[in-house]
């Protein structure tokens, strides 16, 4: 059994294609006030506007560190989260170090996740950590996995959705075995209707990242026998 906000709240709208324009950030940031999801996750440039036109509601504004690839300076990285928290950012998608988890250099890329989670959570910010399965061999992902769990990571998240694959069920039974139960899990990567969104669910996963929003949610609908929510059109060009 779930409830209509049993999903949408599942749900962290995605705005990160590169070639969407400003009318799509507007339009998307419309439809999840709309839908009432969990929060939007969008391009850095646009989260300012993104949080003022989200304050006072029930959908956090979220936005991308070290995104896709992950390799940017520590320095960098840090930068980039406290500038995102000072423009209203409520949660922070960071990406690993893919190579120096690949070299199993993990004092670098403990002390890389460290350095987004330590202001994030000063400043009252949640943080999901992306590990970009794809890349990873199953010892990777288990050391990730305590590592974020030492250091208080609020979300372990599958994959950036720019990578060669997305969220699967054997990371996702994975990732969850293998963290503590302070940290939630996070698919993204190739969740495209409500079918997945429940599959989902039923692995103990709390967000999943979409930019099927519209479709996933008025399925969701239809299904408990809901009215639609009129008004609103996908551009479906998030991930």
């Amino acid at each position: 059994m779930f409830t209509y906000h049993n999903i949408s709240k599942m749900i962290d709208h995605s705005l990160l294609s590169p070639s969407l324009t400003v009318d799509d950030l507007e339009k998307g940031i419309s439809l999840a006030l709309a839908y009432d999801v969990a929060s939007v996750c969008i391009m850095p440039y646009y989260l300012k506007r993104c949080a003022d036109l989200l304050q006072g509601s029930g959908v956090k504004a979220s936005t991308t560190i070290g995104f896709p690839q992950g390799g940017h300076a520590t320095a960098m990285k840090k930068a980039e989260a406290e500038l995102a928290i000072a423009e209203g950012c409520e949660e922070l998608d960071m990406v690993v170090n893919i190579s120096q988890v690949l070299a199993s250099r993990w004092d670098y890329v403990r002390e890389d996740i460290r350095a987004v989670i330590e202001p994030a959570h000063r400043a009252g910010r949640k943080v999901k950590v992306i590990f970009e399965n794809c890349f990873l061999q199953a010892e990777h992902k288990i050391q990730l996995c305590k590592i974020c769990g030492e250091l208080g990571a609020d979300w372990v998240k599958t994959s950036t959705g720019y990578g060669s694959g997305g969220a699967t069920i054997e990371d996702l039974q994975l990732m969850r075995a293998h963290s503590p139960a302070h940290v939630q899990v996070k698919a993204a990567g190739g969740i495209r209707d409500f079918p997945a969104v429940l599959k989902m669910r039923e692995l103990g996963v709390t967000r999943v990242g979409a930019s099927k929003t519209k479709e996933i949610l008025d399925e969701c609908l239809k299904q408990l026998g809901l009215p639609e929510i009129p008004g609103h059109s996908s551009t479906g060009k998030g991930y």
